[in-house]
Formats: structure tokens, sequence, C-alpha cells
């Protein structure tokens, strides 16, 4: 039987019926957190969706700068999500990048090449994935975090936004989506609005965790406000919608509620 869709769902077009998909093949999702409220539930909910489809409905390729493979497993897993049968099923393709040093960093002042190292990983595991009758369906390219993989870069902006550029052009090219987390707190005035302008311009969805304006609450860990720029009407008409309502993070998964409706 499929879950309930949820607030979440039903602001990223997903809540139909409840369905278990992946997000549609072409999209660019930019969750974007502080320190007050992390924004890795909305991650590891989209991970589980994506790896929840039926079989032949694409995979994952998970770049995981913020925490090792072991993280993730016990999250998924209280989720209802075994990551570690995911991935000897080929469907989770993870990228430890805690444990491989960056090829930038181990060639001197190389960063271009490391990051062109990287995409031809990428892009051959997507090729690899898509040789395969059992991956038919949309891939889904995550980075945890963007923060880490600028430090990764030496600061470089540049480097970190052409790759996100050839990540993007995967979208089109091979029927993939992009979801990316960053910390948006974490920039000075002076290089804040030159990336994150970038990052909210190059998205289609983005989806900010923030903390209540009022302060803090026992029942409420925050709120969500997801901008969607791809959402149609009922004439087939594209249209920006805005969604706001607030979450609170539970052992075994997220509950979502407009302000006033808990009592």
């Amino acid at each position: 039987m499929n879950p309930p869709s949820n607030l979440l769902d039903e602001a990223l077009g997903l809540g139909h019926g409840g369905a278990m998909a992946p997000l549609p093949a072409g999209r660019v999702v930019l969750v974007e957190d502080c320190v007050e409220t992390s924004g890795a539930f909305v991650l590891h909910h989209l991970l589980k969706r994506a790896l929840s489809a039926g079989e032949g409905d694409g995979a994952v390729l998970f770049l995981a700068l913020a925490q090792p493979f072991s993280h993730y497993d016990r999250i998924l897993r209280k989720l209802g999500c075994n990551l570690s049968v995911q991935r000897s099923n080929n469907k989770l393709h993870f990228f430890d990048m805690l444990k491989l040093e960056f090829p930038g960093l181990t060639e001197g002042n190389d960063i271009e090449g490391g990051f062109v190292e990287l995409y031809s990983k990428i892009q051959r595991a997507i090729e690899a994935s898509r040789s395969k009758e059992y991956s038919r369906g949309c891939i889904t390219i995550m980075i945890d975090d963007l923060s880490l993989l600028e430090i990764a870069a030496c600061g470089s902006i540049d480097c970190v936004l052409d790759f996100l550029y050839y990540c993007i052009s995967l979208t089109s090219e091979l029927d993939c989506s992009l979801v990316i987390l960053n910390h948006e707190d974490i920039y000075s005035s002076e290089e804040a609005p030159r990336l994150l302008s970038h990052l909210e311009y190059l998205a289609d969805i983005v989806i900010k965790t923030e903390p209540l304006s009022t302060g803090l609450a026992a029942d409420v860990h925050g709120q969500l406000t997801i901008f969607n720029k791809g959402t149609c009407n009922r004439h087939g008409h594209s249209m920006n919608k805005i969604h706001n309502f607030h979450f609170k993070v539970k052992e075994n998964g997220v509950e979502y509620f407009y302000p006033g409706s808990q009592y």
C-alpha cells in the first residue's frame, strides 16, 4: 500500500495518490538550509522516494561530502529504506567523497581537472545504469552538500558552478534530475549574492528550511518555503507557485502542517 501524500510532496508536484515516484527528469531542486534548521530531512525524503520507485524506474547517484554511508543508511532504515540493499541492487551509486581524496587537491593547482574527473565518473555511472534493463527511468543525482564541494575546490566558485552546469546538462541529455543541498548562511556578505543567486536561478524548485519567525517552539521545529517555478495550471500554462508550512522532525519521519493547524 502506498503511503499518503504529504504537504511536501504536493508542493513538489509529487502528491498523486501517494504513489512513490522520483522527481521527473529534467528537474533541478535546490535545498537551502541554515545552522538553526537543517534541511537534511528533505534530502532523505527525496532519496527514499527515488529508491522506492518500482523496478525499472531509475537509480540514484549520491555525492556524499557531509557524512559517511553508515550515517545515511541508519537514517533511511528508520524511514523504511535499506540503502545497503539498494546499493547491492545497483539502484544506489554512492560516491563517498570523505574517503576519496578530491582529485584536484592531489594534483596541486589542477582543480578544474579534478572536477572534470569527478564529472566523468558520474557520467560513466549513469551510462552504465542506462545499459541495464532495470534502470530505464529517471536517474537522480544528489549532492550533500555543495558548500563542502566548494571547500574541496579551494574556494573556487567558478569551478563549482562549471561542475553544476555539467551536471545540469545531464538532466536533459540522459533523463536525470539533480538535487542539491547547500547551507545558505555560511557565506560572507561579499560572496553570497553571486553564488546563491546563480543557484536559485538554475533551480526549478527552491526549498528553504528556516526557523520560526516567532522563535523556538516545542511542537514546531521550523518552516518550509517552497518556490516551484515549474507548476502548470489546468490549461497547461507554466506558473510559479509558493508554498509555506511548518514541520516537525520525528524519529521515523517528518510531520508537515499549516500554521495554526496543530493543537
